[in-house]
């Protein structure tokens, strides 16, 4: 900053600005302040203008304002974002003084309390224009608003109110402070300037409009009673973000496009008379962008939601939904259009958006941006606008695609569906007819048929053309009878057609994943993400993905935020594995890290909770051990989960809370309640199944026992399968130094010196009592048949505590260093994998584990690497012999 470059701002202002040449005149005393650069020092001179009429201190007060803004914004001291949240914030300092002193006069010495100003708009996100009109909505609360005795309170609320319009509108010798627009107010027509809090709440609960929803993007509560705003804020905040993806909203964005530019088609054309706000290629598209991708996804990530329309590109770039590049183009063109459209209103101090038509006045406006002419502004915009207008029309054209049609949609409906391919054309018009009868709940609605009906062509075109149109067609009609809801999944098919084909697979293929879907249809929600087709992370990425997503909600709210989360990605890697996206093992690991992280997210969260009743056992904390397939990191899309809960410390100590409770009972009421948080249905649907049958002494101990007992019972009481169920603990939850006590522990009873006769026996009958007790559910039951999985685990945590070798929970790299030592021969590891894989895969294609529908026999051999069904059974029998051969050599004929 430079004296030079300050004095040239000046000299502009005065040549080019009528408006500005007439503050420098009347703010004479500032100009000194402004001249050497010391602007700050200028606006709290500015901000400090008083007057016995409080309209007339804020509009000299403005007067300053303006003028200090506009020279430091001219010479390039202040950027946008200052320029314009000093702006927005004069007017919450404007309202908050028009407040006091319309109580005051009515009710001298009264608190200023009960009377709230919710900002939206660009004054909500606070980027006010430099000559703008604010967008309030004024609310009270009757039981705390002073007033006088023989006053109705609302009545006295409605004389606030335009008291407040009065100071800040009403035009003197000195301007106006702000002009005042109430029209975005519920019902403008019939409804008063100030809403009872309540009666606002209910409104936009129940009665608001799609307009109104995006125009709560950018608000927050600007002046008055701020705890009676933030009240309100927080009570509208599922109206404002819905839970599920909402694509109807870029419906409403194209409307609301084709109606602006309708309206205003003077101003579409680039050159004099263009439209910066409301041009095509212009303001409003750069802000309805962020805002239609906000909407769609905001309810479902909190980080997305912030009211400043550069900050919001920014943050959807971060999360995904929209690409990096297309943020930095268009917060970038945002910056500039804004920037010139000051010019605009500094010339007059007039609230336009438009290059003057006059050429005279045009030049005048490019010459206070330092350009030569009006032609050189207006080349100056042209790749401005191109570059937006690109962008935002690839959204408008996505939010109105149509997707797939009909073979001919002028034939007869009987004859499009004949010709599709569908095999049983009369069967399908017969469902047809019941999903348009209104019987189906999900249908029900005028709204709910009309986005039906928009997407029905595609869904049938997309259902013939899936791998078992017959199955996928019956899964469909099954789906939508099960949901509650299928607007948005309509509007969301009709906005991604392709999607439709992902639908038409997880129909086809995987009766679990439409359940699941009929269940909760907001998990298509999550196949849009640019990264819905790739591993979700380890288990620190996946913490952070979660707390981030929890933000600061209370406790009730993160179970239901941690079952949509793992809902979602859960639901994604089944998608994967039919899609053949991800190696199956991978996806196994995934699934596993996702238990994990949310075992750890839910357990923490109710631990806090436990402690704010009873507060903390000195000493102790709680540990938990994940055994099984959490254990190896192998679990499926079904897998329930095997867990320990111990505690370290005293038994004999006591909590110190307001409610103390001894530690046993502490950590087994906690160990119950995290088990709880766990397993319980919430809203959100289920999450686990929790097994704590492996714990000391079965159903016959503690749910939580101490790492004492613990220990004493694993080198004393325990029987092999319980040693062999250790070979794949890993502790999950607990400080370091707690995980590291327990591992020693189970260490120490891993590598005891074992009777090898002894050890053998005992494994080949608990084989014995399982196969007795529980035989294989069908063919593919790859866990327990002979050969199967089971005996692969036996094998191998027989080898390992017989050894005292390879003692690592995964079983694969278990597998892996038994070969290496000569202990397995080198197919073995090819089996587990084999069959490994094919586990994942019939737990999420054929549950029952009989044999699939064809198409899907040809997707899971396949996805195994084999030609076809066949190849894969054969495979699959030659390897079950190799296991067999290898059980037969440590226990003897089976």
């Amino acid at each position: 900053m430079s004296e030079a470059s300050i004095s040239e701002a000046v000299d502009r202002a005065k040549a080019n600005s009528p408006f500005l040449a007439g503050l420098i005149e009347r703010n004479a005393d500032l100009i000194p302040l402004i001249e050497i650069g010391d602007f700050d020092t200028a606006l709290t001179d500015a901000l400090a203008r008083t007057s016995d009429n409080v309209g007339t201190a804020l509009r000299q007060q403005r007067q300053g304002v303006a003028l200090v803004t506009a020279i430091a914004d001219l010479a390039g001291v202040w950027d946008l974002t200052r320029v314009t949240r000093i702006l927005s914030d004069f007017a919450d300092h404007a309202l908050d003084w028009a407040i006091a002193a319309a109580i005051e006069e009515r009710v001298p010495g009264a608190p200023n309390q009960g009377f709230a100003v919710i900002a939206l708009g660009k004054h909500g996100g606070r980027e006010l224009n430099y000559s703008s009109d604010i967008d309030p909505i004024f609310l009270f609360n009757p039981n705390t608003l002073p007033h006088r005795e023989r006053d109705d309170v609302a009545e006295a609320a409605v004389r606030y109110g335009r008291r407040v319009i009065e100071l800040l509108s009403k035009m003197d010798e000195h301007g106006y402070v702000f002009r005042v627009d109430m029209r975005l107010r519920p019902s403008p027509e019939v409804s008063p300037i100030v809403l009872p809090v309540e009666a606002a709440i209910s409104y936009y609960e129940s009665s608001a409009l799609a307009w109104e929803q995006a125009a709560f993007i950018r608000s927050r509560v600007s002046s008055g009673d701020r705890a009676l705003g933030d009240y309100f804020l927080n009570a509208i905040q599922p109206f404002i973000w819905r839970k599920s993806l909402d694509f109807g909203q870029l419906k409403n964005i194209t409307a609301m496009t084709a109606q602006i530019r309708d309206h205003y088609a003077k101003g579409q054309k680039l050159g004099l008379g263009f439209d910066l706000k409301r041009g095509h290629g212009g303001i409003r598209e750069c802000e309805f962008f962020a805002q239609a991708h906000q909407l769609i996804h905001g309810g479902r990530d909190p980080v997305l939601r912030v009211p400043d329309t550069r900050e919001a590109l920014a943050a959807l770039a971060e999360a995904g939904p929209i690409t990096p590049q297309e943020a930095m183009t268009l917060s970038a063109a945002y910056e500039q259009l804004r920037t010139l459209e000051h010019r605009l209103q500094m010339h007059s101090d007039r609230q336009t958006h438009e290059i003057p038509t006059n050429r005279e006045t045009a030049n005048a406006v490019a010459r206070l941006h330092g350009l030569a002419d009006a032609d050189a502004m207006i080349k100056a915009i042209r790749p401005i606008t191109a570059s937006v207008a690109a962008i935002y029309d690839r959204m408008v054209d996505a939010g109105g695609s149509e997707g797939p049609r009909m073979a001919d949609e002028g034939l007869p409906l009987e004859e499009q569906i004949t010709d599709l391919g569908y095999a049983d054309p009369a069967s399908v018009m017969q469902r047809m007819a019941r999903w348009r009868s209104g019987n189906i709940r999900a249908i029900r609605s005028a709204s709910a048929r009309d986005a039906f009906e928009a997407v029905l062509p595609a869904i049938m075109k997309a259902l013939a053309g899936s791998p078992d149109p017959e199955r996928a067609i019956a899964r469909f009609d099954n789906m939508i009878e099960a949901m509650p809801s299928a607007i948005n999944v309509f509007r969301l098919l009709e906005a991604r057609p392709g999607l439709l084909q992902l639908v038409a697979d997880i129909l086809s293929y995987a009766p679990t994943l439409a359940d699941d879907l009929g269940r909760q249809s907001r998990y298509l929600d999550a196949l849009i993400d640019t990264s819905a087709m790739d591993l979700p992370g380890n288990v620190p990425e996946l913490l952070a993905a979660m707390q981030r997503r929890i933000g600061d909600a209370d406790y009730q709210s993160t179970l239901d935020i941690v079952r949509d989360h793992v809902g979602e990605k859960r639901f994604a890697l089944g998608v994967q594995l039919i899609e053949g996206r991800n190696d199956a093992l991978d996806i196994a690991r995934a699934y596993a890290h996702l238990a994990e992280a949310a075992l750890q997210t839910l357990t923490a969260a109710t631990v806090a909770e436990f402690e704010k009743a009873h507060g903390k056992v000195p000493g102790g904390e709680l540990v938990i051990l994940a055994l099984g397939r959490l254990g190896g990191e192998a679990l499926t899309h079904a897998s329930d989960l095997d867990l320990i809960l111990l505690f370290t410390g005293d038994f004999q100590s006591e909590s110190d809370g307001a409610r103390p409770l001894g530690a046993t009972q502490y950590f087994n009421r906690l160990a119950s309640r995290v088990i709880a948080a766990m397993t319980v249905p919430t809203a959100s649907g289920a999450l686990y199944e929790v097994d704590t049958r492996l714990r000391p002494s079965g159903a016959d101990g503690l749910l939580c026992a101490s790492v004492k007992s613990f220990a004493q019972y694993q080198r004393e009481n325990a029987w092999t399968w319980e040693h062999m169920a250790l070979t794949r603990a890993r502790a999950l939850y607990g400080s370091a130094a707690a995980r590291s006590e327990v591992d020693a522990i189970i260490a120490d009873v891993l590598t005891t010196q074992r009777d090898p006769a002894k050890l053998h026996g005992d494994v080949a009958d608990m084989r014995k009592e399982m196969a007795a007790h529980k035989p294989p559910k069908g063919a593919l039951d790859v866990k327990l048949l002979p050969g199967g999985l089971v005996d692969i685990e036996f094998i191998v945590h027989t080898l390992q505590l017989e050894k005292r070798e390879a003692l690592v929970p995964q079983l694969g790299s278990a597998i892996e260093t038994l070969t290496a030592a000569g202990h397995l021969p080198a197919e073995f590891a090819e089996a587990d994998a084999l069959l490994s894989r094919l586990l994942v895969m019939v737990r999420l294609i054929a549950p029952d584990c009989d044999t699939p529908p064809e198409a899907a026999q040809l997707l899971i051999a396949k996805s195994l690497g084999h030609s076809d069904w066949d190849a894969l059974m054969a495979a699959i029998r030659e390897y079950r012999g190799v296991v067999t051969s290898q059980w037969q050599a440590l226990f003897g004929p089976a």
